[in-house]
Formats: C-alpha cells, structure tokens, sequence
C-alpha cells in the first residue's frame, strides 16, 4: 500500500493559502520536534471557528452564567411587580381623578416588598429561574402569579388589613401578567440574538437508533432551535446508519468518551431504548455532571402534558438525579411535618373510630408494623391498622400461585386473610392513615414512591431499586394513575417522572386527587 506522502508547509501559510498544500496535509512542527499533520478540512475548520479569546472565555465560564441569569431574571421581576402594583395603583387613581404620582409611589413601595418575596420564592419553585432549556413557559408565570395573588390576599385578611374593594388584588394580578409576562419575552428575544452573536452551543452525544438519531440531529441543527448545539456524534444500538455523523462505537464506549470529550449532553433518540441500558446511562453522565435528555416520539408528546421550552424545535426533558438535597430537602421535609401534623389533628376522631372498629372484630393488635425497606434500602417498621389475622404471614407462601398482580408485587382481590373490616379498610386506604406517624418520625414522606414489603423487595431488578433513594410515600403517582391497575415497570417509571418533576405545587396536587381516586376506588385491592 502506497503511503501518503507528507509535505511540511508553515502554518501560516497553510491557513492563509490552503491551496498551497496541493491536496497534501500540511504539518506543523510544535516543540518537542514530533509532527502534527493537519488534514486541509480540519484547516478550513479551525479558521472558520477561531473566535476572540474573550468571547470563548465568556462561553465556557458556567458559573458566571448561571449568577448573571438568575441576577438578571430577578431584577427583571424586580422591576416587572414594582411596574406592575403601580400600574394598578395609577389607573385606579386616573379613574377616579385624584392622581397624585408620589402618594401611588408610595403606595406601591409599600405593598412592594412582600409580594416581590413572595414572587421570587415563586418563581423559583417553578423553575422559572433556571437554564433557557429548562424553563417552563408562559403557564408557569401565568401559575406562579396566580398562587402569588393567592398568598398576598390571605396574608391581608390574616393581618387584618382593611380594603374598599379587592381591586389591587385582580387588578395588580393582570398588571403583572402583562409587565412580567412582558419582560420575560423581550428577555428571551435579546438572549437569543446575543448567543446567537456569541456562537454558544452545547456538545451533545446522540444515543439510539438509526432513524431516529438522523431525525433528532437534523432538527438540533436547524434554525429555528433556542439553543445551538453541536453533534460530537452519535452511538447507534442498530446497525450503524449512514446519517454523515460521526460513528462513536459501542454504548460500553460512553463512559470513556464523557471522560475524553467536553460532552455537556447525552441525547436519547429512540422511543424503545432499553430501559435498563438507559439507567446506566444515566448513573454514568450523572456521575459525570453530564446531562441526559430524552427526545419523545410525537405519539408521547401527544400523550402526555408536556410543556415544550418556546421556540425548541426539539422537546428535550432533562433526566436529573432522582434524590431531594439541599434547599429542596428542606422544602420537601417542612412540607411533610406540617402536613403530617395537620393531618393527624383534624383526622383524629376517624383513627380513634378504625382503631375501635379493629379492636372489636378480630382477635390481635391494633397496629401492624410492617417491616419494609425505606431510603437506601434501610428498614423501618412501616404503621397500618391490622386488616388481616395474625397468621396472615405464614399463610402467604401457600397462596403465592394465587397471585393477580405483575411484577415484584403481591395482590389478591379476595384474599382469605382478611379480617371482616379489612376489605373495607384496605379498598379505602384507611388502613394506610397510622402512616402519618411515620412521616413525623421521618421514615416516610407524604408523598413518594411507596414502601414495598421485604417480599416484593427481593424481586426487584436493579433499575427498580433506584426509586428507594428518596423517602418513601403515603401517596403518590401510583396512587392517582390507576393504582393497581398498572403493569409493575409503569408504576416504577411514574416513581422516576415524580422525582424528575417534584414540586410542592406537584405534591398538593397528588395529595388532591388521592382523595377522589381512594373514593372511586378504582385499581384497588
């Protein structure tokens, strides 16, 4: 075979003069005397992306990013709620004719304060503060403003503070949506163009199939995208396809290229991605601080209430790791003992009547503790009222052909071992309410993944057991989505798209709908 043959050229010339290399690669002699060959495209694209040392500095200094955006954002809803009281203030003041422009200042910097705080802490919750992939659209602030105005208005009749009429509270709430909603929109306009003028894109590794891996890097590179990003390449599951991008080998691969490369995202384009392969891939950019997103099918994003980030031409839903830390820990836990508290006082009369009810009608105790796995597989005694008798565990093993439930868990809709008021209790979740107490002690979260017993623990895949790294619940997406009804692997990837999208607004929400789903009792047994 004939060798290439090589030609050393100075650089500068190779780059002010490609055609002087005559088709042959030039090489650039560095300082320890060893060659660099340069091929003349990788000349032409090193030419094409030299930029100012300032602006590539800009670009990959992240922190300065993240500070200068929520600096930005947060003065921009500064300014948004001030404009917004004085509008309000102003227009009333105009109608009436008795417009005076330091008493309506006044009498916004007075209300200003408070409704800002509450705003921000909003906002926030939101994810309204976060990156321009993630944060949600004009919904979000429509939302947010909503609860905003909820909570000024009850900590006014709280304070005893006297109106004529409620018109700051309607009036300020649409001033707001204007001003807020507004700003945010030129925002968005002048970070585009200045990202746009700055070249900023994002290092992405596509992960799937051949069909949808073309699909997903053809619209990334389109214009209409938010954000740029550029395909380092991609790792295919089927036979490798011809789609010009470069063929990064196997998935084994992936944690050596997110160690080599400056990858700052995994892209999962396929619709059947294996799912224990993706969690893997998960913990690996995890660990890593590499972000994982999924490109949904159209049929999903058709499905499913998905809020798509404006101007994407791309849905992408980010995959974080599914644990509570941090000021979201604090939150969450606060959330849970006033809830659990609340809830214990005013349920009082109808667990002391179950109590009763269980002491009467079989023989044994009141309280059954059922020893489970909670948060890192760790064990606690999770409370139930005893529905079923007390030889109920040694008589599971005999009924275990009798089983109507898939996957790790055990259900049987007529089950022998129940006492006279068990069904009832258990159909209702009733039996579930001593489980409060556990989220007091800090066993249990309202609101979670649910406890399985140690039985149905041992049967889980590995992939199955990362939901168990976060608190437990009493309730949750099982709960509301049709409970017993779904396949074992459903309920485990509704415990993930929980965690991926907590709120305290996504808790209040569950806790809401368990009510009706436990009345209409349906998938229960």
């Amino acid at each position: 075979m004939r060798q290439a043959s090589t030609t050393e050229v100075p650089l500068s010339e190779a780059l002010e003069n490609p055609e002087s290399t005559s088709g042959r690669a030039p090489t650039l002699r560095i300082a320890n005397g060893m060659p660099l060959t340069l091929q003349p495209d990788e000349v032409m694209r090193d030419v094409r992306a030299r930029r100012p040392r300032l602006i590539t500095a800009l670009r990959q200094a992240r922190a300065p990013q993240r500070f200068a955006r929520f600096a930005s954002l947060l003065a921009l809803d500064f300014a948004a709620v001030f404009g917004a009281i004085f509008t309000a203030l102003a227009v009333k003041e105009l109608v009436r004719g008795t417009f005076v422009l330091d008493k309506v200042s006044g009498q916004a910097w007075d209300y200003f304060p408070f409704v800002f705080l509450v705003t921000a802490l909003v906002f926030a919750l939101s994810g309204l503060y976060g990156s321009r992939e993630e944060r949600p659209g004009l919904s979000a602030v429509l939302g947010g403003l909503f609860w905003v105005t909820v909570v000024s208005f009850a900590y006014a009749l709280v304070n005893g503070l006297d109106f004529r009429s409620y018109y700051i509270f309607y009036g300020g709430f649409l001033f707001a949506l204007l001003w807020v909603g507004g700003l945010r929109w030129l925002y968005e306009r002048a970070t585009d163009l200045m990202l746009s003028a700055m070249g900023r894109s994002r290092r992405a590794i596509l992960v799937g199939s051949g069909d949808q891996i073309e699909a997903v890097a053809r619209a990334l590179s389109s214009n209409g995208s938010a954000t740029r990003y550029e395909t380092l390449g991609y790792i295919s599951l089927t036979p490798r396809p011809e789609n010009g991008l470069r063929d990064l080998g196997e998935l084994e691969e992936l944690p050596r290229l997110l160690d080599e490369q400056d990858v700052q995202e995994v892209i999962i384009a396929d619709p059947d991605f294996p799912q224990e392969e993706a969690f893997e891939l998960v913990d690996s950019c995890n660990e890593r601080g590499v972000a994982v997103r999924i490109a949904p099918t159209t049929m999903e994003i058709l499905t499913q209430e998905h809020q798509l980030v404006p101007g994407q031409t791309v849905p992408l839903f980010e995959l974080k790791p599914p644990v509570f830390e941090g000021m979201d820990f604090v939150v969450k836990r606060t959330f849970d003992v006033a809830g659990a508290a609340a809830l214990l006082v005013v349920l009082s009369p109808l667990l002391g009547a179950i109590a009763l009810t269980v002491k009467l009608t079989s023989r044994g105790p009141i309280m059954y503790r059922s020893r489970r796995p909670g948060i890192g597989g760790q064990p606690f005694d999770c409370l139930k009222f005893r529905t079923m008798h007390t030889d109920a565990e040694r008589r599971q093993a005999e009924l275990e052909r009798e089983n109507e439930a898939s996957g790790a868990l055990f259900k049987i809709k007529r089950d022998p071992r129940l006492t006279p008021p068990g069904g009832f209790l258990r159909r209702f979740s009733l039996d579930e309410l001593p489980q409060l107490w556990n989220v007091l002690r800090g066993d249990m979260s309202l609101v979670g993944p649910r406890p399985l017993p140690q039985r149905d623990y041992d049967r889980l895949l590995d992939w199955h057991r990362k939901r168990y790294l976060v608190l437990p619940g009493i309730t949750g997406l099982w709960q509301v989505s049709g409970r017993a009804e779904l396949d074992f692997d459903e309920l485990v990837r509704l415990d993930f798209l929980y965690l991926e999208r907590w709120s305290v607004f996504l808790d209040l929400s569950i806790l809401v709908k368990t009510v009706p789903a436990v009345l209409m009792r349906k998938g229960a047994f």
